[in-house]
């Protein structure tokens, strides 16, 4: 009902805008004659002005006012026009405005409206995904691998992983912060160290700071010919006022470029730049590439994504990106199985991609490795769980899961994730009192400030109540 009165309201205001103008009678308005006579009166003024300063004499000056004087003669006396009505189209128009404005109104609602929809408060909204976020299976897949990573703290690819989902999403200082840990654990991955450098880069707006060209040096003592080490370390001489050698490092670069690399662009681009820097003609400093290759072994100089310019990374390029990582961990695990922790990365990071089949296949190889691991089990029972299809009302977990569970909590009695899960599954199926007694054990863990602690206190409250 507000929504009415609130739209009826906005009609009559517009109208209110629009229609009385219309039916505003005509003012009065002086005739042509009367303006003709001013500007004659003006011409008499100045031709007494050109008389007393000479000229003209007084017979040109006596014709030329009898010339005026007839021509006022000519004018009739004034008359004004408009009768103080409003004129009738102007009527006819306000008429059809007033009809057709909330007329149409109304049929424009009706067709593409929703009155039926209900309202929405905002707690019950997803505003990150309404503003263009991630979905929140993104935001759990990546609470869930943080929280893994502060249990595991020394898991390289893990750390890798998280720095590029927050890459994707343009959640700048906490991929570097992720990145910084994977770099610390994995000091010999070049790939990885150039992508912590760009990352830095794109976070300083364009700038090259010194923590990212150290990282560029890093990823050049291991492959001198690595191209986006080589434009960014250019750059940052080129930043740091050192033109000539900067041109030098981006001719070099593009001379051992093939024509059809996708950084040759942007390196012509640098070089035209600083040759202009430098006062010299960049037909004459611009070397040719090398021919083309054939398929993508244009790329193979710079695993992943070639030289950018700052802060251009397009979503494509991170999603080739991410899927370079998770791939490259996909081989490193297909030569040696058995790293369970890396399996357990796998199988998160093929979570985050949205490809479940994936992630069953890693985490069950993580299982057949690391049988008694509870976490391990914990993982698998999750994997499960979210490959089952949604059910209203809940339906009972499958055995599988259950299973896995209860063998995690025979390993480790306070493994909470194995006691929230059963405490799930024991409510679904009318066990009460074993749900009260997961939970309870489960709330026993936490502080009465924890956000946890107040959960669990309303459903076991709620369970005591009989609901």
């Amino acid at each position: 009902m507000l929504f009415w009165i609130f739209a009826a309201a906005m009609t009559v205001a517009v109208l209110l805008l629009i229609v009385p103008p219309l039916l505003k009678p005509a003012e009065a308005a002086p005739a042509r004659d009367a303006y003709d006579r001013e500007v004659y009166r003006d011409q008499l003024d100045e031709l007494e002005r050109d008389r007393a300063r000479g000229l003209v004499n007084a017979a040109q000056a006596e014709a030329a006012k009898a010339e005026i004087a007839r021509r006022m003669l000519a004018t009739a006396a004034p008359a004004a026009s408009g009768d103080g009505r409003a004129p009738r189209a102007a009527k006819a128009l306000a008429v059809v405005l007033a009809l057709a404005v909330p007329v149409g109104a109304l049929g424009v609602y009706s067709a593409v409206g929703r009155p039926d929809e209900p309202a929405r408060p905002l707690a019950s909204r997803n505003l990150e995904q309404e503003r263009g976020g991630p979905p929140k299976s993104v935001i759990a897949a990546i609470d869930k691998l943080k929280q893994q990573l502060a249990e595991t703290p020394d898991d390289a690819q893990g750390w890798a992983i998280l720095g590029q989902a927050y890459i994707k999403m343009n959640r700048n200082p906490e991929a570097v912060d992720a990145l910084r840990r994977a770099t610390a654990l994995a000091k010999d991955d070049t790939e990885l160290l150039g992508l912590f450098g760009e990352t830095l880069v794109e976070g300083n707006d364009g700038t090259v700071p010194e923590e990212a060209r150290v990282a560029f040096d890093g990823v050049l003592t291991k492959d001198p010919k690595d191209a986006r080490a080589r434009f960014f370390v250019a750059l940052a001489r080129y930043q740091a006022g050192d033109r000539r050698d900067a041109l030098d490092r981006w001719r070099a670069l593009l001379a051992e470029s093939p024509a059809n690399a996708s950084w040759v662009p942007v390196v012509r681009d640098q070089i035209r730049e600083a040759a202009i820097a430098l006062d010299l003609d960049p037909a004459t400093v611009t070397p040719e590439p090398l021919p083309p290759t054939e398929g993508p072994a244009a790329t193979a100089q710079a695993p992943q994504q070639a030289p950018q310019q700052p802060a251009q990374m397009s979503a494509e390029d991170r999603d080739q990106m991410v899927r370079g990582m998770v791939d490259s961990l996909a081989a490193k695990l297909a030569a040696d199985p058995s790293d369970v922790n890396g399996w357990l990365t796998l199988a998160r990071s093929y979570g985050v991609l949205g490809e479940r089949a994936k992630a069953m296949e890693a985490i069950r190889n993580a299982k057949d490795r690391a049988p008694d691991r509870p976490d391990v089990l914990v993982a698998y029972a999750s994997a499960v769980l979210q490959g089952l299809p949604r059910s209203d009302p809940p339906a009972a977990m499958p055995e599988e899961a259950t299973a896995a569970l209860r063998q995690a909590l025979a390993a480790d009695a306070a493994n909470r994730d194995a006691l929230w899960l059963l405490g799930l599954d024991a409510v679904t199926v009318g066990r009460k009192a074993e749900a009260m007694d997961y939970w309870s054990r489960l709330i026993a863990q936490f502080t009465p400030s924890d956000p946890e602690y107040a959960l669990l206190k309303t459903r076991l409250e709620a369970l005591k109540a009989g609901s």
